[in-house]
């Protein structure tokens, strides 16, 4: 290093002044100076002949003046050391800036990832929400129940007639006797007249009988109609099923009653010559706005062996049994699984994942800053030292 060798050329040179000194003033041999040359060290090709070297040799011998040559030597020497040292640590600077460079690129890749994955996660959040609350689920749960409240059963016969109503339990039905024939019946029911909302104007008669509601004991109502009609090729009864039989008995206007419902409820039908078992099963729908109740069914048939005269047999008959499938109420609604409160709590990590995410840019722009600044002054130094 140049801060090395010059006190150790400054201590040579002294040493030839003091012994100068101490011989009476002689004049130092040329030997003396090659020494001090040579512990000085090997010179660069083209050194030697530096002009500042030969005229301290030529005047060395006649006169001796320290102070030009040790600013000879200051100017000489040190420039060799700063090249060297120049040169020898040129190769890791290169390679830490290398570093630096792939560094800076890593981090701005980062940022940007971590800024993409942020975007999406909210963007993906926000549509989930707004699908989720534009499509509710279906939650379905089933209510266990004891009774039921009696339904309504509201039957079109047209121009058959009613022959018996009766209220059975346990599924029994006992043995007919004299089918065809008015038998006593137990059953409560209505006549209501009515003009139809899809018949344009033409006048409707409907049977509403008051359903069973015992599902403990299985109650069911056994119902018999006749009708003589021998010009029609097929032959059936269309009936109508509502919620409660209370609500046509409280209405004022029956009428107008038996209209809504034909309007709102599903109607079926069970045709003549065969006992169509009919198992009813109730259904709460909660909507949006308001609820409404629907009935589901399941129908077995079997054929009637008409065992009565031939005179008889022009009057078909028919048979129906109305009962409950089970004793569960069945309860629709409709849930939105959109929850606010969740949606907005992702939210909330996504822009603190975004704030994070721009504080770590705005670190990385500093630091590479601060890096580039540092890297000038370092060249400014380097620059300032050569010349």
């Amino acid at each position: 290093m140049p801060g090395h060798r010059q006190p150790r050329l400054y201590q040579s040179l002294n040493n030839v002044i003091d012994e100068e000194e101490e011989d009476g003033g002689n004049t130092p041999s040329q030997d003396s100076f090659d020494d001090v040359t040579r512990e000085e060290g090997p010179q660069e090709p083209g050194r030697s002949s530096l002009p500042g070297i030969s005229r301290f040799k030529s005047h060395f011998v006649t006169t001796f003046e320290p102070f030009s040559v040790r600013s000879c030597c200051v100017h000489v020497f040190p420039v060799v050391g700063e090249e060297g040292l120049k040169d020898s640590s040129s190769p890791r600077r290169i390679s830490k800036t290398c570093v630096k460079n792939v560094l800076t690129v890593v981090l701005i890749f980062i940022y940007l990832l971590l800024t993409a994955v942020a975007i999406f996660l909210a963007y993906q959040t926000i549509s989930d929400f707004l699908e989720k609350l534009s499509q509710p689920v279906m939650s379905v749960t089933y209510k266990e129940v004891d009774s039921f409240s009696p339904p309504g059963v509201a039957l079109f016969p047209g121009n058959a007639q009613l022959l018996s109503c009766k209220h059975h339990y346990h599924d029994y039905i006992p043995a007919l006797v004299n089918p065809g024939k008015p038998q006593p019946g137990d059953c409560e029911f209505r006549n209501v007249t009515y003009v139809g909302p899809f018949s344009n104007g033409t006048q409707k008669h409907a049977v509403v009988v008051r359903g069973p509601s015992d599902v403990r004991n299985k109650e069911l109502i056994f119902m018999q109609f006749s009708l003589n009609e021998t010009q029609e090729d097929f032959s059936a009864i269309t009936y109508m099923l509502f919620a409660r039989f209370s609500d046509l008995t409280a209405s004022e206007n029956k009428s107008e009653f038996m209209r809504d419902c034909e309007r709102n409820y599903s109607t079926w039908t069970f045709s003549g010559g065969f006992r169509t078992w009919v198992k009813m099963s109730l259904v709460n729908t909660a909507g949006k706005n308001n609820q409404g109740v629907e009935f589901r069914q399941e129908s077995s048939v079997v054929k009637f062996n008409d065992k009565r005269q031939e005179s008889e047999q022009t009057n078909q008959l028919f048979f129906v049994v109305f009962e409950w499938r089970d004793p569960y109420i069945q309860e629709i609604r409709l849930v939105v699984t959109a929850n606010p409160w969740s949606s907005i709590a992702i939210l909330c990590g996504v822009f603190m994942a975004l704030f994070k995410a721009a504080n770590f840019a705005k670190l990385t722009i500093q630091w590479i800053i601060r890096m580039r600044k540092r890297h000038l002054k370092h060249k400014s130094r380097e620059l300032n030292s050569i010349n």
